[in-house]
């Protein structure tokens, strides 16, 4: 029997916004409570949506028996202790990416995942949507045989948001922990998540947030400060792993690039496969190399689309119906991966696993 699951969104910030519409589309989701920080910005969430209780304080609202499960949509530097609160409290928990800022803070998620019997997801998205279903599922089928390499790009020529985003203390990164965390996730996900063996990666500061720019408009946190930026303009990375593949990434907040990239490519033995900036595959027949177009509805990834894949799926989650893509897990071998990124950046130096 599919019951009802009532939600509690706790953080009201501009990500909440998805979930929050995701689960009003969803008949099996009841939204009963929403909690922010900021008093006024919980109050407009929850009359925009027609919540009936608004809290600033999320502990006060985890204490609701009627709550049965939370998305948690705050600070990076919040996501383990509200996890874990959650978690102790008895709710199924679906916290956004990334798990944490740091690998011991993963750990302890996990082990509050282990201890309460509940289900934490990871906010991996992208694993969630149709185009990676439609790839996921060929790859288990053996269409592209070994994927042995795969390279993914999320350059934004100009595009810190700064706030939060950009103060190491509260997001643990620039752009890797921001939006590298996707495509790493997206690849390392579809090669069959392999174990990481050993990572090279560099980070630089060397732009800053370019608040001089004129004439190019970008999105700017709800709390843009231009006087504070800590995190790094841009990452790259090698990410060898113990089957032999191998991964290479590189991300930017901003950039002397002449456009906006997003790349992600996977190459295997039989076939290859883009899945960014628009869903191609690469196969070989009868000694003739083909790129096959595949006809579905949207040959890039939908935000909108994909966030509502992954709040049902969540939901059935919670009615164990099915188990979760993103586990508690694979939120601690990406924070592995993540850190060990910026170690390497710190040191100069291959970390090896």
């Amino acid at each position: 029997m599919t019951n009802t699951i009532r939600i509690g969104v706790i953080g009201a910030g501009s990500i909440s916004e998805m979930h929050l519409q995701s689960y009003k589309k969803n008949p099996h989701a009841e939204l009963v409570a929403v909690c922010d920080l900021n008093e006024e910005r919980a109050q407009a969430k929850a009359g925009k949506h027609g919540i009936p209780h608004a809290y600033t304080d999320y502990e006060a609202l985890l204490a609701d028996p009627e709550i049965d499960a939370v998305s948690i949509c705050t600070w990076n530097d919040s996501h383990a202790a509200i996890s874990i609160a959650a978690l102790q409290a008895g709710k199924h928990v679906l916290c956004e990416k990334p798990l944490c800022r740091t690998v011991e803070e993963a750990l302890q998620v996990e082990r509050a995942v282990r201890h309460s019997g509940k289900t934490l997801q990871v906010g991996f998205v992208r694993r969630y949507s149709a185009n990676t279903r439609i790839v996921k599922e060929m790859a288990d089928h053996g269409e592209f045989g070994d994927i042995y390499y795969a390279k993914a790009s999320c350059i934004r020529k100009l595009g810190n948001p700064g706030g939060w985003f950009s103060d190491i203390e509260r997001s643990g990164g620039g752009p890797l922990i921001d939006v590298g965390v996707h495509v790493i996730d997206l690849c390392w996900y579809l090669m069959g998540r392999p174990k990481v063996k050993s990572i090279s990666g560099n980070a630089y500061k060397k732009l800053g947030n370019r608040a001089n720019v004129r004439n190019l408009a970008y999105y700017k946190s709800s709390d843009y400060n231009a006087e504070r930026n800590t995190v790094e303009d841009m990452a790259n990375a090698l990410i060898r792993f113990e089957n032999g593949a191998s991964l290479f990434v590189d991300v930017s907040f901003t950039l002397h690039a002449k456009a906006d990239e997003l790349t992600v490519k996977l190459y295997g033995e039989k076939g290859g496969v883009e899945l960014e900036p628009e869903l191609t595959f690469v196969t070989e027949k009868y000694d003739t190399i083909l790129n096959m177009i595949p006809q579905i509805n949207n040959r890039s990834f939908d935000f909108t689309a994909g966030f509502q894949d992954e709040i049902d799926f969540f939901v059935d989650v919670c009615n164990g119906v099915k188990p979760t893509l993103s586990p508690v897990e694979d939120g601690v071998e990406m924070m592995k991966m993540l850190c060990g990124i910026y170690e390497s950046a710190a040191t100069g130096e291959e970390i090896r696993f």
